[in-house]
This record gives structure tokens, sequence and C-alpha cells, in this order.
């Protein structure tokens, strides 16, 4: 398991404003910080993954848990 050292919960939003919560968390986040991202969106299964490789965070884990998703991204 990984420290989560922040915590985003998206739940209800819809493409795009996951991504761009997230990213405005991060920004806020030392690098090797992690922030862990629940999202209803389906979208967000493929999105969060393009956006670690984009922006050079990387994407820890993501996974379902019933009707949420959820990710770890480790600030790059």
């Amino acid at each position: 398991m990984h420290d989560i050292d922040q915590e985003l919960d998206t739940s209800g939003l819809n493409c795009p404003l996951p991504i761009l919560r997230a990213k405005k968390a991060l920004a806020t986040m030392e690098p090797g910080q992690v922030l862990h991202i629940i999202a209803t969106d389906p979208g967000s299964a493929r999105d969060f993954p393009a956006f670690a490789r984009q922006t050079g965070n990387e994407l820890l884990e993501a996974r379902e848990e019933g009707d949420k998703f959820h990710y770890l991204m480790k600030k790059g």
C-alpha cells in the first residue's frame, strides 16, 4: 500500500473536470507525493493513464470498486 499525501474526490464530475482538479491538486504538491483520486466518470479509466503519460506523473494504481474508480498518482 502506498502512503497517500492528499485525497481528491471528484465523484459526480464528468470529463474533463476530474483531470483538471487532479492537475490543480498536483500543482500544490511536492515531487514524490501521492494523490488519491476518486472518480465516478467511466471515461476517467482512459483519461488518467493518458494524463500521467503526458505530464510525467506516475500512475501507481488504477482500480474500480463498485461504481467508483480509484487512482493513485505520484507527482513526478
